[in-house]
């Protein structure tokens, strides 16, 4: 049995790292922190818990968090890395669902998050917490920086083609068209997430640039070995009127010899021991409500004509995409069955 933090219990991914962690046999939470809720219950904010737990928010008291095996932070980006060293130095495992320890590219960090890091020492300890990918280095990690929500999608679209000898597709052909529900942009008041701003609409945003773009470049360049190649892809990122979810159609040219590869078979032999990774059959589509609730990512497979290979990945933007990758990295760490506490099946209808 360990024992876990989570500060910033009152956001989406928090409320989900908790709605997870509860039913994790080998987990109990014992510090939940919020700056606003200090002394209220959980299930008074959120009575879908009512019965499941009597935690009280808190505020932040290092000592307090230090008594953890593992805290995560569920906060804005530049809160874990003002911690990370007070906790390590205990002993205590530190999970970043932000963007403090996801690029080793500090120029690139300080440019698209406009915060100078406070812990670089650590940041190149860090272990980038995509589970397929890194799970021998999650496993001896001290501290993991878990992915963003699209870099998964793409990462696991496109890990087979990159991940190989053979030169597949051609890197600077990539074009991701993804979209996600509004719980993406977090449980906060904003104008541009209210009902009536997104109800019956549909819209591309951040067009001049996202901060996914480089996280996403840096991630397919460990994956393939290759540098200075993906500078070009085209991340355009869509927000559509639904609470959760993510689905992205990535569009790639294949090489000559890609063309020639069976890359149904592919995908399906680098991801058969992968339990929360699923190869649809051939001429199938996947759907973003039979992920709802789930540490479930789907992938299909679609090729237009010989050199054009497209990729269709859903998830849940929540789970996969944010708090159950976070408990996936987890059990990683701890030696737990990694599955554990994250059997759920998707919602559906």
């Amino acid at each position: 049995m360990i024992t876990v933090g989570i500060v910033g219990g009152t956001g989406y991914t928090g409320v989900e790292l908790l709605r997870l962690l509860l039913r994790h046999s080998n987990v109990k939470v014992t510090v939940l922190t919020s700056r606003t809720e200090a002394g209220r219950r959980v299930d008074d904010m959120f009575p879908s818990l009512r019965g499941h737990t009597d935690l009280q928010y808190s505020d932040l008291d290092i000592d307090v968090l230090k008594q953890c095996d593992v805290v995560f932070f569920a906060t804005p980006h530049g809160v874990a890395m003002k911690h990370a060293q007070n906790l390590l130095q205990a002993n205590t495992k530190v999970i970043d669902l932000a963007a403090d320890f996801r690029l080793q590219n500090l120029d690139q960090f300080e440019k698209w998050y406009g915060l100078q890091h406070e812990c670089p020492d650590i940041l190149k300890q860090s272990v980038y917490g995509l589970s397929e990918l890194n799970r021998e280095k999650i496993q001896n990690a001290n501290v993991v920086g878990n992915p963003g929500c699209y870099p998964t999608t793409v990462q696991l679209g496109l890990a087979p083609v990159l991940k190989t000898e053979h030169a597949l597709i051609k890197p600077e052909s990539i074009i991701i068209d993804a979209k996600s529900g509004v719980s993406g942009a977090g449980r906060k008041a904003s104008l541009g997430m209210i009902y009536s701003e997104n109800a019956d609409n549909f819209k591309a945003y951040g067009l001049a640039g996202h901060r996914h773009h480089p996280e996403i470049v840096e991630a397919l360049e460990n994956i393939s070995g290759q540098k200075n190649v993906f500078d070009h892809i085209l991340f355009i990122p869509h927000l559509v009127p639904m609470i959760r979810g993510m689905f992205s159609t990535i569009y790639v040219d294949l090489t000559e010899q890609g063309a020639n590869v069976d890359l149904q078979s592919l995908y399906e032999e680098f991801y058969k021991n992968e339990p929360f990774v699923d190869v649809m059959p051939a001429g199938s589509s996947p759907e973003t409500r039979t992920v709802r609730g789930a540490n479930q990512l789907r992938i299909a497979l679609y090729k237009p004509h010989s050199h054009k290979l497209v990729v269709l990945v859903a998830q849940d933007n929540l789970v996969k995409g944010a708090a159950g990758q976070a408990v996936q990295n987890m059990n990683i760490m701890f030696g737990f069955a990694e599955n554990q506490g994250l059997d759920g099946i998707g919602l559906l209808p």
